[in-house]
């Protein structure tokens, strides 16, 4: 069994919303992304935490799936070690949603 570390899948998108088509594409994209647990690092940007290499594909194949026709969508595929040496120039990270692989059971 080969070792995968945890890595961090982070999206960048910058789509038109200039019609209502444009605006409906914007809206199904950041829809699919919030249901499959991707987290808003700021308006645009967007990342996930990836445990498996099968995970990663299948969350890249989501992200193609629900892309818009126009606009520029990309995606960057880094070590969680990499993740967690980013530099804040102005601000810092908040996270209001849980992104781990801790599970919680409430009974």
């Amino acid at each position: 069994m080969s070792s995968f570390r945890f890595m961090r899948l982070i999206l960048f998108f910058d789509l038109p919303t200039e019609t209502l088509e444009d605006k409906r594409s914007y809206r199904k994209l950041r829809k699919a992304l919030l249901k499959n647990g991707f987290i808003m690092m700021q308006e645009s940007v967007y990342c996930k935490l990836l445990t498996t290499p099968s995970v990663e594909n299948s969350v890249k194949a989501l992200v193609r799936k629900n892309r818009p026709e126009k606009g520029l969508v990309q995606m960057l595929t880094v070590t969680e070690k990499q993740f967690s040496k980013m530099e804040f120039v102005t601000g810092e990270w908040t996270n209001d949603v849980i992104d781990t692989t801790e599970r919680t059971v409430i009974l």
